[in-house]
């Protein structure tokens, strides 16, 4: 979170980015398959929420911190049917004598952990409202704690299904992993059945406005975190009249997002090489003294660009990485997903790729390995089973030679990563029939503006969505950070820090045209 306004505002930034990144990212599953969904009891369940003391650290030790199970329809067309298990958390506001409501907060993914954002960085997102709010996360439903989508009916065989999994590069390599694709969708579907079909975006906005009138809010103050925008834009179009403030930093494309997994994944893809030159670049400025890649008798450029020829023809040792192996070209692309995210890291990025460049790839290996684990892999799987029932594929998964050239022409670096890990499964016969999928219109009018936050340079959600949906949406602010960081927050900008408590507690928002400027730059 930016500096300006916490203390603990570099932890914030670098654990929201973990949330917010969908590839690469661990997602906890407290629940069993069986868990997915439980008959309901007659009768609708009271109003309120039963909170308690939270059981898991680090929220177990603090007073300050409250938890619930909050039961919701599977399906919002049949409210009496059958139930499912919402985790949801809130962290006290600091100032109660001046407790405006609650600020719902989502971290992005999709199907990143709102009470694990909450129970780590919850103190951050206090202050961003000035002390006045209950701040609230909750795993939205398919996720983590709340009736989770399941794919395999034991960690042992989950392990052994991804076992040694890698980007696929070559004609041979992508063939053998779309037919694991299939594979994956078929045990997705045996093992969660019904539940694939209710956890849209449009599902889980519903939801979100059932726990607002729990909490007892008349409308609602939400911030929305990357895919979490798509939350809230869709929320902002259902219930327009039920917006009291929303905040919205590191914007999804709705119409792209809701017309085909194809049109998602190339806007996704589309930024992140523009980000890449920026880094090489402000690395070329900052010199060998604070950049590991310059200098070398070679610019920055042609220095990574060896690099990433010399991978293409043959793997890199990584005789340090743990175990150790070998860094291939299709690792080298997976680890440049985290860093472009977190500018502050740039650094050690940089001295990662300089040592990769210099024969040892031994820390970018270690860097792709936590996203091709099988929990990144859960994570990634997670993410995909979300978006595929918001836009299903256009394409069969059979045709990725023609899709993935289509995405990596769009994007260099990611387009072959987010393409194989969110398109194809989504292209596989995903066993889903989703039918409560809002895709617009998208110009619903709020009381108060919503307040678009972007960066310039951001990898994730490209700049000029949030430039979109400022016109598109019916009543909306652009706040731009003249900077890099996915979201925002990833580089401190006092500016930033002040407009959006100005927004959150006194409902002010900025001037149209707004540009905020960091308040440090990587590499100084």
């Amino acid at each position: 979170m930016a500096r300006g306004i916490a203390n603990g505002s570099h932890l914030l930034r670098i654990r929201a980015a973990s949330a917010i990144a969908v590839v690469g990212l661990i997602a906890v599953s407290l629940s069993t398959p069986s868990a997915a969904a439980t008959t309901a009891r007659p009768g609708r369940p009271k109003p309120g929420i039963a909170w308690t003391r939270c059981t898991e650290p680090p929220a177990a030790r603090s007073n300050q911190f409250q938890c619930a199970k909050v039961p919701v329809p599977l399906d919002w067309a049949k409210p009496n049917g059958t139930k499912i298990e919402l985790a949801v958390i809130r962290r006290l506001a600091s100032r109660p004598q001046q407790r405006i409501g609650s600020m719902f907060v989502n971290p992005g993914g999709p199907g990143q952990s709102g009470y694990e954002l909450v129970a780590n960085s919850g103190q951050d997102f206090d202050e961003w409202g000035g002390g006045r709010f209950d701040v609230v996360g909750w795993d939205p439903r398919g996720t983590n704690r709340s009736s989770p989508v399941e794919c395999f009916t034991s960690q042992a065989a989950e392990d052994r299904f991804w076992a040694g999994v890698f980007v696929p590069i070559t004609p041979a390599e992508s063939a053998s992993y779309q037919r694991k694709t299939v594979e994956l969708a078929r045990r997705c579907g045996e093992v969660s059945g019904a539940l694939l079909s209710h956890i849209t975006t449009t599902d889980t906005a519903r939801d979100l406005d059932a726990l607002r009138a729990l909490v007892g809010d008349r409308k609602i103050t939400y911030v929305g975190l990357s895919y979490g925008s798509m939350i809230g834009q869709i929320y902002a179009n259902l219930f327009p009249g039920r917006v009291r403030a929303m905040m919205l930093d590191g914007i999804v494309d709705a119409v792209d997002y809701t017309t085909s997994a194809e049109a998602n994944l190339g806007n996704s893809v589309s930024s992140a090489d523009e980000v890449f030159a920026q880094f090489l670049a402000l690395c070329q400025s900052a010199g060998p003294g604070r950049c590991a890649l310059a200098g070398h008798g070679q610019t920055v450029a042609q220095r990574v660009a060896g690099l990433f020829a010399r991978a293409r023809r043959a793997p890199i040792p990584a005789p340090h990485a743990n175990p150790p192996g070998t860094l291939s070209y299709g690792d080298l692309l997976q680890s440049t997903f985290t860093p472009l995210r977190l500018p502050l890291t740039w650094p050690e990025f940089a001295a990662n790729l300089n040592a990769a460049a210099n024969g040892d790839g031994s820390a970018l290996k270690t860097e792709a390995r936590l996203s091709l684990s099988p929990q990144g892999m859960q994570a990634s799987t997670t993410s995909a089973a979300i978006s595929c029932g918001d836009a299903p594929a256009r394409l069969p998964s059979s045709a990725w030679p023609l899709a993935i050239r289509r995405f990596t022409n769009v994007g260099k670096l990611w387009g072959p990563v987010l393409g194989w890990s969110l398109w194809a499964p989504c292209a596989s016969n995903w066993p889903a029939h989703a039918t409560d999928r809002y895709t617009g219109p998208w110009n619903a009018k709020t009381k108060t503006p919503i307040l678009l936050v972007g960066a310039r340079y951001d990898p994730g959600t490209p700049y000029r969505n949030a430039q979109v949906a400022e016109r598109r949406l019916g009543n909306a602010v652009l706040l731009t950070l003249d900077g890099w960081g996915h979201p925002s927050y990833q580089v401190p900008s006092t500016c930033i820090d002040r407009a959006r408590v100005r927004y959150l507690v006194k409902l002010i928002p900025p001037r149209p045209g707004t540009h905020c400027q960091p308040d440090e730059v990587p590499f100084h």
